[in-house]
């Protein structure tokens, strides 16, 4: 076994560094560079031959492209991704609502049930069920007690 073998203390701590650092710079430049082409097809003021020219500009010459696109244009590259970032917890939202007032209330065929239920217990009369159910059928009312009770003094 002639192989000479390497040990920590081949590579000086200093070295170490510089290559952590080089390589932080590496995944940064990276981070930089997909932020940039994510805002270049983000912005809906550009033309599409502005977009495809920065994106040329920042595939040829990515070094040079990247930084004279962020001198140029990143003042609004932050603007544009919190307007993004606002639609989309605003779309988020507002399914949300919808979907709690969907899923919330309950159906026809439920009141319908409960009224059905009333009725066998003898709470109501037939005639009191039948305008309940007129009501929740036609959507006007939720068939409770309450209702029922209003449609019967009318």
């Amino acid at each position: 076994m002639s192989a000479s073998t390497y040990l920590a203390y081949d590579y000086p701590l200093l070295s170490v560094f510089w290559s952590m650092l080089w390589f932080f710079l590496w995944i940064m430049w990276f981070v930089l560079l997909f932020r940039v082409v994510v805002d270049i097809f983000r912005d809906d003021a550009m033309s599409g031959w502005a977009k495809a020219g920065w994106l040329v500009f920042t595939i040829v010459l990515p070094f040079l492209g990247v930084f004279v696109y962020v001198i140029a244009r990143g003042k609004n590259m932050g603007r544009r991704e919190v307007a993004q970032a606002r639609a989309q917890q605003q779309a988020f939202d507002s399914y949300i609502r919808e979907t709690a007032k969907d899923g919330g209330g309950t159906t026809s065929v439920d009141e319908l049930a409960r009224l059905s239920e009333i009725r066998a217990k003898g709470d109501i009369t037939d005639a009191e069920f039948a305008r309940a159910k007129e009501l929740v059928l036609s959507g006007h009312g939720s068939g409770t007690s309450a209702d029922v009770a209003a449609t019967s003094r009318r």
